[in-house]
């Protein structure tokens, strides 16, 4: 299964339970025209929340949107410092205390996060703490997911393009060499997704950027992982960067790098790089 925003929302409400104990949970997303729409509801009695636009400035909601940073209230629909817009849902899901916690991404709150109780109580410092944390993990999250999707379309393109298929001519070996820099991140950040779906859509791109004129992926006698560590040694890097950049140490590297030779009748790192990039393994 793809690791959506509604499934990393889903997986935030269940960590948010586990961490304050509210036994109502409710999110949202950013949508398109500005306002979060609440589509994961959990723990409540009706559906009265459910599809709810939060604007800016209206409501708890609306409140933390424009401060980007968690509140709560003890008593909604009495609470003298926010607007009353949504207090007839608030009021059918019989919440009282709220608490809202802000999804930031970059400069911009993309999610929000509520819990509740049905009494009119402080929440209090613990559960604001408890849900910040959970909202910044979220972030990160989401931060990580955009980017992997940002250069899964790029290398895409240039797939798309066979711009990793043609010899580099006159003038085009600064595009040569980005391409096989985005190949080497590309399959750098392969290794950290937890996402099975995304993973292989990953691995894809890789092949389809190594494969010649479009036809079958060749053999590949090397393991994932020196494949790994060969992409990055044919961008320049060193063994430290190496190891700094895929998590290992300095002498595992060195090791995946023997292994490599060995399997490509090699000598030196260069020699394995241009022997890879022949057999088609390398843009």
């Amino acid at each position: 299964m793809a690791v959506t925003p509604a499934v990393l929302l889903r997986a935030a409400l269940s960590r948010m339970r586990h961490t304050t104990g509210l036994p109502v949970l409710f999110a949202g997303a950013l949508s398109t025209n500005g306002t979060v729409r609440l589509t994961e509801l959990s723990g409540t009695r009706t559906d009265a929340l459910r599809g709810l636009a939060i604007r800016a400035g209206h409501g708890l909601g609306g409140r933390v949107l424009v401060t980007a940073r968690p509140d709560s209230v003890d008593d909604y629909t009495a609470d003298a410092r926010i607007s009353h817009e949504y207090d007839k849902p608030v009021s059918a899901e019989g919440l009282r205390a709220i608490a809202a916690a802000p999804v930031v991404v970059g400069e911009t709150v993309s999610c929000l996060l509520y819990g509740g109780i049905r009494e009119p109580l402080s929440l209090g410092a613990r559960v604001l703490d408890g849900m910040g944390t959970i909202a910044i993990r979220l972030s990160v999250e989401l931060a990580v997911r955009a980017e992997v999707e940002r250069r899964v379309a790029e290398l895409e393109t240039a797939a798309i393009t066979r711009a990793a298929r043609r010899p580099p001519g006159p003038g085009r070996e600064p595009e040569w060499e980005q391409l096989r820099e985005a190949h080497a991140e590309l399959r750098s950040i392969a290794r950290e997704i937890t996402d099975p779906a995304l993973r292989d859509r990953l691995q894809s791109v890789c092949d389809r950027l190594t494969s010649p004129d479009g036809g079958p992926v060749p053999h590949n006698p090397l393991s994932p992982r020196e494949l790994d560590v060969l992409s990055l040694v044919a961008v320049g890097c060193g063994n430290a960067e190496v190891a700094r950049r895929l998590g290992l140490s300095p002498e595992t590297v060195k090791s995946y790098l023997r292994s490599a030779m060995r399997k490509l009748g090699t000598h030196t790192r260069m020699e394995t790089v241009v022997s890879a990039r022949r057999a088609g393994l390398l843009p």
